[in-house]
C-alpha cells in the first residue's frame, strides 16, 4: 500500500509509472489526496478543541476557587458542547480513514524504471538465457507418462481422494520430492537463511498484509467458520512475523527461508498447460524472505536471483531469466525476475520461480519499520522469491534425464536420494 504523502509528492510521476501497470485510474489517486486534505482540516479542529477544552478545564477550576460559580457553569456549557462536537468530528475522521484505505488498496504498486512496457507475458524481457537445451530421442516422453511408466506419481489416486490438481508422489517419486525439499533448503540455510516452518493456515490480518487480500480473495482457499485462508505460499506466514515490529539499523538484513504446501484455487482445468505437474491445487515450494533496509534492496534483489540461478545450474537445468512487464507485473511488486526452465519431454518453458522486490508496499500494510540514524521510524524494504517451487522443477527433471534405461538424477540431488537412476 502506498503512503498517502508518497502519493502527494509525487503524484504526477506515479501516475505515469501506473500506467506501465496498465493502472489508469488517477481519479482514484485524485480521491486519496482530497480525502487526506479532508482528513487534515478536520484533525486541525479537532486539536483546536482540544486545546481550547484543556484551557476550560483549567478557568474552571480557577473560576470555582475564585467562588465565580455562575461563570465557571458558563464555561462547563461550553465544554460540554467542545465534547459533543469532537466526538462528531472524531466519527467523521474515522469515516475518512476508512474511505481513505479503501481507495489506497485499489492502488498497485508503483513498477521500478527497470520494468518494460506490456499487456501480458508475451511482452516480458529474456535477461538471461543458461544451459543446453537436451537433445532426446523421438521417443520421448512428457513427465506425466514417465510418471505412470516409472511409478512416481498417482494422478488418478489424488484425484479419487480430493480431485484433479492434488497428486500422490509414490516411491522413488516421493523421495525425489523429499530429496529436492532438503536440498533447496541446505542451499538457503548455507546462504545464510534462517530456516522455520510456519503455520499452513493464516487470519485475515496477514493475508491483508502482504497483498493477497483483499486482491486475490478468489484464488485462496477461505475456511469462513475460523475466517483462516490456506496459504498460497510460505512468504505470507513468514513476512507476517514481522507484522507491527519496530527493527533496528543493525538488524539488517533480515533472511528467512521456509517449506510448506501450497494452496490455489485457481489452477485451470484443460489443456496440456495444465496437464500432470504444470498447474496444481496444492503444491510443495521452499521459499526464501528478505527484510531489508530501503539503500540495499536492489542490490538484495540481484543476490537473490544470482543464488536461484546457482541451484539451477547444479541441477543442470536449462534456465532462462524474464524480467516481467508492466501488464505481468503483479499488484504488490515493483520489480519481478522469473526464471523458466526447459522442458524437454513437452518442448516448452515452465516457469520455476519468481524473485520480487516490494520495496515499501508491504511494509506499509504491515506497520514493518526501523529506527534510522535520526532515531525516526522508517518503512522497511520486503524481498521474497521461490527458491524453488517443486512441481515444474520436478517434471524438468524427470523429462530432461530420461534415457532408454531410465531416468538419471542430477549428481547434486545424489546424497540426498540416495540412488542415481530411476528405473
Amino acid at each position: 500500500m502506498l503512503q498517502v504523502q508518497f502519493l502527494r509528492d509525487n503524484r504526477n510521476e506515479i501516475i505515469e509509472r501506473l500506467k506501465i501497470k496498465n493502472f489508469n485510474e488517477s481519479l482514484v489517486i485524485n480521491q486519496v489526496i482530497s480525502l487526506d486534505d479532508k482528513r487534515k482540516s478536520i484533525q486541525s479542529e479537532s486539536d483546536e478543541l482540544l486545546a481550547r477544552s484543556n484551557t476550560i478545564a483549567k478557568e474552571i477550576g480557577i473560576l470555582f476557587k475564585s467562588d465565580k460559580r455562575e461563570e465557571a457553569n458558563c464555561l462547563k456549557e461550553e465544554s460540554l458542547r467542545i465534547k459533543e462536537k469532537t466526538k462528531a468530528l472524531q466519527s467523521s475522521l474515522l469515516e475518512i480513514q476508512n474511505e481513505l484505505r479503501e481507495l489506497l488498496v485499489k492502488i498497485p504498486n508503483v513498477p521500478h524504471h527497470l520494468v518494460p512496457s506490456g499487456k501480458s507475458d508475451a511482452d516480458n524481457v529474456i535477461v538471461k538465457e543458461h544451459g543446453k537445451i537436451p537433445e532426446l530421442s523421438e521417443y520421448k516422453k512428457p513427465h506425466w507418462d514417465l510418471c505412470s511408466q516409472y511409478n512416481l506419481i498417482d494422478f488418478e489416486l489424488g484425484n479419487k481422494i480430493t480431485g484433479a490438481g492434488f497428486p500422490v508422489y509414490t516411491n522413488k517419486g516421493a523421495k525425489l520430492q523429499r530429496a529436492l525439499i532438503s536440498y533447496f533448503l541446505d542451499k538457503n540455510t548455507e546462504a545464510g537463511y534462517i530456516e522455520y516452518q510456519p503455520p499452513h493456515l493464516v487470519n485475515e490480518d496477514s493475508g491483508f498484509g502482504t497483498g493477497q487480500l483483499p486482491d486475490k480473495e478468489g484464488q485462496m482457499y477461505h475456511i469462513k467458520e475460523d475466517n483462516l485462508y490456506l496459504i498460497p505460499t510460505a512468504e505470507v506466514p513468514v513476512t507476517n512475523f514481522f507484522r507491527n515490529v519496530i527493527l533496528n539499523k543493525e538488524d539488517f538484513p533480515i533472511k528467512c527461508t521456509a517449506f510448506t504446501p501450497c494452496f490455489r484455487r485457481e489452477a485451470g482445468s484443460y489443456g496440456k498447460d495444465v496437464r500432470g505437474l504444470n498447474r496444481l491445487h496444492q503444491f510443495d515450494k521452499v521459499e526464501i524472505v528478505q527484510i531489508q533496509h530501503p539503500d540495499k534492496s536492489y542490490e538484495t534483489l540481484n543476490v537473490m536471483v544470482d543464488h536461484v540461478s546457482s541451484i539451477l545450474e547444479e541441477l543442470e537445468l536449462p534456465y532462462r531469466i524474464l524480467r516481467l512487464c508492466g501488464g505481468d507485473l503483479s499488484f504488490t511488486s515493483a520489480l519481478t525476475y522469473d526464471f523458466e526452465v526447459y522442458s524437454a519431454g513437452q518442448d516448452r518453458w515452465l516457469e520455476v520461480s519468481s524473485v520480487s522486490n516490494f520495496e515499501s508496499y508491504q511494509s506499509n500494510r504491515l506497520k514493518l519499520r526501523f529506527k534510522n540514524l535520526n532515531g525516526k521510524t522508517q518503512l522497511c524494504h520486503t524481498l521474497n522469491g521461490s527458491a524453488l517451487a517443486l512441481p515444474r522443477i520436478f517434471a524438468a527433471l524427470v523429462e530432461n534425464n530420461q534415457t532408454e534405461s531410465g531416468i538419471k538424477i542430477p549428481k547434486a540431488l545424489q546424497e540426498y536420494t540416495r540412488f542415481n537412476i530411476i528405473d
